[in-house]
Parts: C-alpha cells; sequence; structure tokens
C-alpha cells in the first residue's frame, strides 16, 4: 500500500510505501510533480551502511493509464537501475 500526503506550503508530496512481507518504513520518499511526471528520492543506508538511493517516477499519466518506475542506485545517483515498473490501465 502507498500512503501519499500533499505538503502545500513546500508544494511537494511524501509517498510511504508499506507491505506486511517488510518491517514498516514510515519515512517517505519525497518529490514532486512538473510537466506530468512526478519523480520522489529517499536515501536509506543499507545493511553494510551503504548509502542506497531510491527514485519512484510517475509518468504517462492519462485519464485511463498511469507507470510508475522504482529505480535504485549505488553511486550518489549518477546511474539508476530501474528494477520495477508497473502501469495502469483504468478498465
Amino acid at each position: 500500500m502507498m500512503i501519499l500526503a500533499y505538503d502545500e506550503e513546500t508544494k511537494q508530496w511524501s509517498l510511504a510505501w508499506l507491505d506486511n512481507r517488510n518491517p514498516h518504513d514510515f519515512r517517505p520518499l519525497i518529490g514532486k510533480f512538473d510537466n506530468g511526471i512526478g519523480v520522489f528520492n529517499q536515501v536509506v543506508e543499507t545493511p553494510d551502511g551503504k548509502p542506497l538511493h531510491m527514485r519512484f517516477t510517475w509518468d504517462e499519466i492519462t485519464e485511463n493509464t498511469a507507470r510508475w518506475q522504482q529505480a535504485f542506485s549505488f553511486d550518489g545517483g549518477n546511474n539508476w537501475d530501474t528494477n520495477w515498473i508497473m502501469e495502469f490501465t483504468r478498465s
């Protein structure tokens, strides 16, 4: 489940992803929508102490469709590995 909250003051969204397979992590990804594309970022520490940059992207948003992508970077955001893409279609 994804929980979204909008901060009117900062004009940014917070996204928190929860599932029942992993410990709850309420630290949100923070970002905003520009020109129909939403980009949300977070940096977490891996079990071995290294920073992991996470990015969620929402794009291809129409009245009936949307696409969500998850990507990880281990080099400060210079290179990204997209490891999950979901494409939504209204039925």
